[in-house]
């Protein structure tokens, strides 16, 4: 049996999802812990609370916070002290109002002999046993996870639900589950707080062939492709991999985009092992032979460092190949400017950077240069991460030192800026009217939830 591992703010955690293990910490990440978890339980007296609900609160998490900034040796992460142990000030540290609309989330169906759900189990467990206390079959990723984790413990007004690639039953969630999730939770209250992909392997046989019944049928609002290939099992299927700008299979899928009038691109790009077509060299000519459609980079082609010790660090002609750089040098080479139509999404790449804050200012400096503060979009990765509040909340606090931002030419996070992140950007780029979103999530009494839930119970993963 593994040993349990203390509990600690979830923004120091070690946490992985479907596609990675934990990025190693580094020695002052691995210190910022040591600190938190000795002062942890004295703190978690002052504040009242029991140490486990002192750590999944705000308290909790401007203490992690803290922390980082006393090892770093710099206000990364705009908290007072009292923040730690007064409610009041915690609230007014990490609360905000902007529209919160989360571009990447997942959960696993439940179906029988579920090998992917088996095997990623045995992952999480090892390397985080105490994740979710009480969990530890597949309901941990279920639906019932989601609801609670998306909406009931976050402040997200709107999340896009999509699913991993795979064309056997071990695929996390079938398009029909994509768009039937949706659906059920829009009949039963929660109209418009759910938008959905469809997941497509243009290089298989009769997938581009049904994008147009997928289409009609399933309403998706981007088609979400992995050009790493597709599964079979746990497994990469040989030569399927693709690139967006070639002949083969990229081109006449971007083609079919164009035809079927739903122009969202939703690339994996990043977070594949240094798979060759995991890279983003092909989102520059891609999104400059098709300037009609918009192309979404989702992990904003950041790759976890093999070592504590690596990291990207600011844009040099040396590291142009590492990481996001990677979409830097893709975008100046195919000459896309900022504010055109490539955008980049920050789902598990901002909770890996949370606890390297150095590294984030580099990584979100980086790509507000590079693809404007108009073009930057939020995600999570949700559920892997549990709730998605401290994640929203480390972003709100988040700063670029002054320093670094003379040095480097990064612009200032803005509470403008952020709002854009958080919520705007996604609006605009996804038709949702910001106003709406908010008032609706504003006046939501989530009495869906328990309806979504109870026919869940009935009639298992819902499918459209």
């Amino acid at each position: 049996m593994p040993t349990r591992k203390p509990a600690a703010p979830v923004v120091l955690q070690k946490r992985s999802t479907d596609e990675f293990d934990p990025p190693p910490d580094s020695a002052r990440a691995r210190r910022a812990t040591e600190r938190v978890l000795e002062d942890g339980p004295a703190a978690a007296r002052r504040a009242g609370h029991a140490l486990g609900n002192y750590w999944a609160s705000r308290h909790g998490t401007a203490a992690g916070l803290l922390a980082l900034n006393d090892e770093f040796e710099e206000d990364f992460y705009n908290v007072p002290r009292e923040a730690a142990l007064d409610a009041d000030a915690a609230a007014e540290a990490l609360a905000g109002n902007e529209l919160v609309i989360d571009v990447q989330t997942h959960y696993v169906a439940h179906r029988s002999s579920h090998a992917w759900t088996d095997a990623l189990l045995q992952t999480y467990r090892s390397l985080m046993p105490d994740w979710w206390k009480g969990l530890d079959d597949w309901e941990a990723h279920s639906l019932a996870e989601y609801l609670r984790c998306v909406y009931l413990e976050s402040e997200t007004d709107v999340a896009i639900l999509t699913s991993a690639p795979g064309l056997e039953d071990t695929r996390m969630l079938w398009n029909h589950e994509l768009a039937g999730t949706r659906d059920l939770l829009d009949r039963l209250g929660g109209e418009g707080r759910m938008l959905n992909h469809c997941v497509v392997h243009p290089d298989a046989e009769g997938e581009l062939d049904a994008m147009a019944e997928q289409y009609e049928r399933h309403h998706p609002v981007g088609w979400k492709v992995y050009t790493i290939g597709h599964m079979q099992g746990m497994n990469f299927v040989e030569d399927s991999a693709w690139w967006l700008d070639d002949e083969r299979v990229g081109f006449p899928f971007l083609e079919r985009v164009r035809e079927l009038g739903s122009p969202i691109v939703c690339a994996h790009k990043g977070i594949s092992e240094l798979v060759p077509t995991g890279s983003p060299r092909d989102v520059g000519p891609a999104a400059k032979a098709f300037p009609d459609l918009q192309f979404l980079v989702y992990h904003s082609a950041y790759e976890m460092p093999m070592s504590a010790d690596l990291e990207e660090g600011p844009y040099t002609e040396e590291t142009k190949d590492v990481g996001t750089n990677r979409l830097v040098t893709t975008l100046r080479d195919a000459k896309i400017e900022a504010g055109s139509n490539v955008y980049a999404e920050l789902g598990s790449t901002w909770f890996c950077l949370i606890r390297r804050p150095d590294e984030a200012a580099h990584v979100l400096g980086k790509l507000l240069l590079a693809v404007g503060e108009d073009n930057l979009l939020w995600g999570t990765d949700s559920i892997w991460f549990g709730p998605t509040q401290p994640a929203i909340d480390a972003l709100r606090a988040f700063q670029i030192p002054l320093a670094m931002r003379e040095q480097y030419g990064y612009p200032e996070l803005t509470p403008v800026i952020k709002a854009k992140i958080l919520g705007l950007n996604a609006a605009r780029v996804y038709g949702i009217d910001p106003k709406a979103a908010r008032e609706r999530s504003q006046t939501d009494d989530m009495a869906w939830i328990k309806k979504a839930l109870d026919e869940f119970d009935r009639s298992g993963t819902p499918s459209l």
